[in-house]
């Protein structure tokens, strides 16, 4: 085992072992979420809300004008690192990231804090908010406010908003038959947090980890702009497929889904196969595993990654066959070099059937 991780301070509890989960893993389980949303106004008579509750997207949008709308959302959670300075980077991350994945461009941001009083010095939350504002700086935007309360369990994020044109919105609803599924990250996020917490993780993961998760996913607005691609979403807390069968009921569409093709984070399955695990992957899968057709025999490891909850997780985009490759290019020049095409759209009763 390398050298521990950075954490907090001597003689401070670890960020970690003060929260019951970390990252995008302590949502609510998918199930949970659609019950308690079920029955409750989609958006109303607005007609310029473009985007609500409806298909379960990543943010609200506003349509402002006939060249501009608005794009708000909120997110946060608990450390999945004990380093504060990084948990607050990975968080603010992960929080622009649900305007990016609507093809927005952030450009105004808010802290969201709970901090549980006498438990953690002031020098662990200022770092923690010192590393959202670290983020907010690189991507160009103002953190200019927030609100903070005494809380259990130490919790951060940000209220983000950004703007999109009208015509440029990137929605997890509008993919079409035929179009090739693209993945910008690789998965195995929740893996390397559960190895945390068991003090299981190397180095080279923590690295890996990191730079997974601060990678802001700015490609968005870009796609956004480019021929051929249809529909959009982030990876985060219910796993690969959770998020895409979110875009296959939005889109009234079936998935055919090539595990062989999905990438995976160097050191992920090596860990999987050891039998790190989450809880959020196993709700996940009790969620929405009715849902799924998977082949016959898997090993648990492999569905576990497949569900496992990503924080700060990549983009999956739908794309026109004809302009996949081209994408695919544009992806990976813009730094996410591990972007994959893993599976195809095509008409059918909404689900995803996974494939060797």
């Amino acid at each position: 085992m390398d050298a521990p991780h950075p954490t907090s301070p001597l003689g401070t509890p670890r960020l970690t072992s003060l929260a019951h989960g970390g990252g995008c893993g302590c949502k609510l389980a998918p199930a949970v979420l659609q019950r308690l949303l079920s029955g409750l106004p989609a958006g109303g008579p607005f007609p310029d809300l473009l985007v609500g509750t409806e298909t379960a997207d990543d943010a609200a949008v506003l349509r402002l004008d006939a060249e501009r709308a608005l794009v708000a959302t909120t997110d946060f959670f608990t450390p999945i690192v004990d380093d504060p300075y990084e948990f607050g980077r990975i968080a603010a991350t992960n929080a622009l990231s649900d305007v990016y994945a609507m093809g927005g461009r952030p450009i105004l941001a808010l802290s969201l804090l709970g901090m549980p009083v006498g438990k953690l010095p002031e020098e662990i939350v200022r770092a923690i908010l010192a590393g959202g504002s670290a983020v907010c700086a690189e991507a160009g935007v103002p953190v200019a406010g927030g609100h903070s309360i005494d809380s259990p369990e130490p919790i951060y994020g940000l209220v983000a908003l950004g703007l999109v044109h009208p015509d440029r919105v990137l929605r997890n609803a509008t993919a079409q038959a035929g179009d090739v599924l693209l993945l910008t990250k690789g998965l195995g996020i929740g893996i390397f947090s559960a190895a945390l917490k068991q003090g299981r993780l190397a180095d080279a993961d923590y690295r890996t980890m990191l730079a997974s998760t601060t990678q802001r996913n700015d490609v968005g607005p870009v796609l956004a702009g480019l021929d051929g691609v249809h529909a959009a979403t982030d990876v985060t807390g219910f796993g690969l497929l959770g998020h895409l069968l979110e875009m296959c009921r939005g889109s009234g569409l079936r998935a055919s889904l090539r595990e062989a093709d999905v990438p995976i984070l160097p050191g992920a399955t090596a860990l999987a196969e050891a039998g790190v695990a989450t809880g959020a992957a196993r709700r996940n899968w009790d969620s929405y595993g009715a849902e799924v057709i998977l082949p016959a025999p898997i090993a648990s490891w492999r569905q576990g990654l497949l569900c496992d909850p990503q924080t700060s997780g990549g983009l999956l985009v739908a794309i026109a066959p004809d302009a996949a490759e081209r994408v695919l290019g544009v992806v990976r020049g813009a730094g996410f070099e591990r972007a994959a095409i893993i599976g195809r759209l095509s008409a059918g009763v909404p689900g995803v059937e996974v494939t060797d």
